[in-house]
């Protein structure tokens, strides 16, 4: 998926107005820089300097980026933590994507997807990975009876 950006500026100079078009590719990172070499600022007699457009990222709701990889914070209750569960989540292109947790999860646990973070900008038919980590909702109290109970299963 493609997007491109539609860029217009005038110089007051000569009243010139420019459009210039940047092909933003999927997975460019922070600081990645667009040069548009000579159309910058033009004076009389100078060559015109390089116009240059830095990347910025915007922070998303759901998805953390950690260079090629994205971060994907899931809550689950404490049972589900011990038992397993299945993680539901929208990509960012759209797609439903259902994984499923059989492990017991510890709060260090992390689930790994292959090849579903983002786009390798260097090797465009690859991914970085999909890290799902969790937010375990522990119980704030336990009567007499659910911690025997608790025990009982653990021991």
């Amino acid at each position: 998926m493609e997007t491109y950006v539609d860029v217009c500026f005038c110089r007051k100079p000569m009243s010139v107005e420019e459009i210039l078009t940047i092909d933003i590719k999927p997975g460019w990172k922070k600081g990645t820089k667009i040069t548009f070499p000579e159309k910058g600022n033009e004076t009389r007699n100078v060559i015109p300097s390089d116009l240059v457009f830095i990347i910025e990222e915007r922070a998303h709701p759901k998805f953390k980026r950690d260079g090629n990889d994205l971060v994907y914070t899931h809550k689950i209750s404490l049972v589900d933590a011990l038992t397993g569960c299945a993680v539901q989540l929208t990509t960012l292109d759209g797609r439903s994507l259902t994984v499923p947790v059989k492990s017991v999860i510890s709060p260090t646990y992390e689930e790994v997807v292959q090849g579903e973070g983002m786009p390798i900008t260097r090797e465009p038919s690859k991914k970085g990975n999909l890290r799902i980590k969790f937010q375990i909702k522990f119980p704030t109290a336990l009567t007499a009876d659910q911690k025997a109970g608790v025990q009982q299963l653990l021991s």
